[in-house]
């Protein structure tokens, strides 16, 4: 994760150029998309609300990198990023979850971001509770009894309790923090008191979304007894991970990170929408295309800048920034309606893959294919050597395939990657030791027939 702060745009596709080969025009779209976010923060008051994002529409077959480029953008960015697909929304009526809950699961996700944030600046105390905890549970502190007061001091302030600890008792408990702290009683077993999660019994009523249900979930969950300890056995080692966690959500102040996620949310949130010409079309009244525009139109308000519910307060989507994705085989982004079309004003549209571009993503990324089947190989001490000319030689097999059959773009080449080393990846463990150099001959071998038979490349490949 980076700091946009400091991140320019060109830095951000030069992030992007190490995973995803070629799409300049949907990295630099992002990269500004994102950058504007920061620039946004900048301006005075007024004009920062005046400032509406500028939302992207992604067009392209599958395989070429969409959904690559969302996945790194939220490992590349620090501000609250969720990927949803819009398949699994439908109009009210329908099957399916509420179009609202894309906002919620964002905000679940800032507030995670937040908690870990804050969890890093309460750590050391958290631990040194653990620890007495620990030592507590293993050594008890022995209490006197309290003092019972004179007859003539009844109405005089009690005596408080007073506890026994002689300099035996911390000589002891001395020792045992060294121990703990040495490792020595890991596998010794403790009993715990741990939270009991009990959830209330309620009755569903016809109409409730559980999703609203859920909202109020957290203030009854109180009221009906979530808070109950129960004792359970465990090592040591087991332990400090359960008092540690049970330490930290005691110093995080809750509401604080909910007010932290909840700016961080409508500032700076950033919301995928994968499939998005899964809902276009043109309108039909029967089928299952009967619900493609009421997910549409349920969609745009929340786009447009609404307020949404969630068990963390009421959250504007007015400046999230929305990325919608789609490769548009069987529809057209002027199949959306109109009013949605409006608010995706940057179209990008990604380029199918070459064979060159196959030959870059199997060697060139940090993720390579190549390198990754290598590593796991290496594993059971099997080095695999693909020649450069091998390298061509599946790069241009997997461009046939894809132009002969369905177009899967870059995907092709892991169903011709995993093909290719099938027989080596099964008989691994007893080829230990061994290098296994792949050649366009050994692909040839191992591909040539499938390729050739077109009816059994489109089951096989």
């Amino acid at each position: 994760m980076f700091d946009l702060e400091t991140f320019s745009p060109k830095q951000i596709v030069a992030e992007l150029d190490k995973y995803i080969i070629g799409q300049k025009k949907a990295k630099k779209a992002v990269a500004i998309a994102l950058r504007n976010r920061v620039r946004r923060q900048k301006l005075d008051a007024t004009m920062r609300e005046e400032v509406a994002p500028k939302n992207i529409i992604m067009i392209g077959p599958t395989g070429v990198g969409k959904t690559e480029i969302a996945r790194r953008l939220s490992k590349l960015c620090g501000a609250p990023f969720v990927k949803v697909e819009a398949t699994k929304y439908t109009e009210v009526g329908y099957v399916g979850r509420d179009v609202e809950s894309m906002v919620r699961d964002l905000m679940n996700v800032a507030i995670n971001m937040v908690k870990a944030e804050l969890r890093e600046q309460v750590i050391r105390e958290a631990e040194t509770r653990t620890e007495e905890a620990i030592l507590d549970i293993l050594l008890p502190v022995v209490k006197s009894k309290p003092q019972q007061p004179h007859p003539d001091q009844m109405n005089q302030e009690a005596i408080p309790l007073i506890e026994v600890v002689d300099e035996r008792t911390i000589s002891t408990r001395e020792k045992f923090r060294d121990m703990l702290r040495k490792g020595m009683l890991e596998d010794k077993e403790i009993d715990v008191s741990v939270s009991k999660k009990m959830m209330p019994s309620f009755e569903i009523f016809s109409g409730t979304n559980f999703e609203e249900m859920d909202l109020n979930l957290g203030g009854m969950a109180g009221i009906f007894g979530n808070n109950k300890k129960k004792k359970r056995k465990m090592t040591v080692r087991n332990a400090r991970d359960v008092i540690l966690n049970e330490e930290i959500d005691k110093l995080i102040d809750t509401d604080k990170a909910a007010d932290i996620a909840r700016e961080r949310v409508q500032e700076m949130g950033i919301i995928f929408i994968d499939e998005i010409d899964k809902v276009a079309g043109k309108k039909s009244t029967s089928g299952v295309d009967v619900s493609r525009e009421g997910v549409q139109r349920d969609i745009l308000p929340i786009v447009e800048g609404s307020k949404v519910n969630t068990k963390y307060g009421m959250i504007d989507t007015a400046h999230i920034l929305f990325i919608a994705a789609g490769a548009f085989h069987m529809s057209k982004p002027s199949d959306l309606i109109p009013e949605l079309q409006g608010r995706f004003p940057i179209r990008v549209e990604l380029e199918a893959l070459s064979a060159e571009d196959f030959e870059r993503i199997l060697t060139q990324p940090e993720n390579a294919l190549i390198k990754q089947y290598k590593e796991l190989l290496k594993t059971e001490e099997v080095i695999l050597d693909f020649t450069d000319d091998a390298v061509k030689r599946l790069s241009y097999l997997a461009q046939e395939v894809n132009s002969k059959t369905e177009n899967i773009g870059a995907r092709r080449l892991h169903t011709v990657m995993e093909y290719l080393l099938e027989d080596v990846s099964f008989e691994a463990n007893e080829l230990a030791g061994q290098t296994i150099k792949i050649t366009p001959a050994y692909i040839d071998e191992k591909l040539g027939n499938i390729i050739e038979d077109q009816d059994l490349s489109r089951y096989i490949l």
